[in-house]
């Protein structure tokens, strides 16, 4: 018997070329999307103290950072809009001169035939109480009056030139009522991605800083229990009958075994969502000394294509994407 391997998996690992040669999974730039943050009443960027490098933008400054990742190669940008002033129904969020859709008609001007305008689709960044939806007498989340809410506010964004909606509110039925309210005002190619398997995560702290969150409590009874597998496929599976055009993952890294079921279930492509706490974990481990920050980042996006993604929303999109442009 011979004293050496008859297989020798190292071949495949010898050089550079090698290992570019037989990688299985990719990472492009096209593949990335920015979330971005557009505050009313802003003359410059303001920082966001949780998320390190991030920041709430105003009109201009929001202008040249989607130029920017336009010129990186980006996919797409998602926006999040922080309004002045908030109440019970989240008026501001259908209103068309409400900050959110003043920035996306802006974005369609500057940079929609580079990249993808997309804009969140939810209520909780415009109500007083901080839900993603409108609230019963005693206090509980109103499944089907929020709908309407959503159907109203799907319209002010096609409107205003979103190309696609993120619906992440998670109410029962939000897809069919959004769709069927676009195609009945002529709206047929307005794209929907539904964060389908959306978990009420402790990873979304940051993000509260970001939008201004006025929340109370909890959103347990419309996000998911981060303890379900199964019923992240069968919230995709429902969207996808629906009528979404694609389905989300959220967060992403916490929840990579649920991406990787979601996307051999559907027949839609599949997104991930790489939320503010992945985001400030990483930096922090990174301003520590502890890893290094090029190689963190480029592997936790690459895990979460691996697993499944065909496309991340990720705050290091622009700077990944510089990244992958020049190894």
């Amino acid at each position: 018997m011979s004293r050496f391997p008859d297989a020798r998996l190292r071949r495949l690992r010898q050089s550079a070329p090698v290992r570019d040669l037989v990688r299985e999974t990719s990472l492009e730039p096209r593949q990335l999307v920015l979330p971005m943050f557009v505050r009313e009443g802003l003359t410059d960027a303001a920082p966001i103290g949780s998320m390190p490098g991030v920041v709430q933008h105003s009109l201009d400054s929001l202008k040249a950072a989607a130029a920017d990742a336009a010129e990186a190669g980006l996919g797409g940008v998602m926006l999040f809009g922080v309004p002045a002033e908030r109440d019970a129904i989240g008026s501001g969020a259908d209103d068309p001169d409400g900050i959110l859709n003043v920035a996306a008609t802006a974005l369609a001007a500057e940079v929609g035939d580079a990249l993808v305008v997309q804009t969140d689709l939810c209520l909780d960044e415009f109500t007083d109480h901080g839900h993603c939806g409108v609230l019963t007498p005693a206090g509980a989340v109103d499944n089907d009056a929020t709908l309407e809410r959503y159907a109203s506010m799907a319209l002010a964004q096609a409107r205003a030139g979103s190309q696609l909606l993120g619906l992440s509110g998670m109410m029962d039925g939000q897809v069919a009522v959004i769709r069927e309210a676009l195609d009945d005002e002529g709206f047929h190619d307005t794209l929907l991605l539904a964060y389908s398997a959306k978990y009420a995560s402790a990873f979304y702290g940051p993000f509260r800083e970001a939008v201004d969150s006025q929340l109370q409590g909890d959103r347990r009874t419309y996000q998911m229990d981060p303890g379900n597998r199964r019923e992240g496929v069968r919230e995709a599976l429902f969207d996808q009958d629906e009528g979404a055009d694609i389905v989300m993952v959220k967060p992403a890294m916490a929840f990579l075994d649920v991406l990787r079921e979601v996307r051999d279930a559907v027949d839609v492509p599949v997104w991930a969502y790489q939320v503010s706490g992945e985001y400030a974990m990483i930096e922090a481990a990174a301003a520590n000394g502890w890893i290094d920050r090029r190689a963190a980042v480029l592997e936790s996006l690459m895990s979460i294509r691996r697993a499944g993604a065909d496309a991340v929303l990720s705050y290091w999109a622009v700077e990944a994407a510089r990244w992958l442009r020049t190894p």
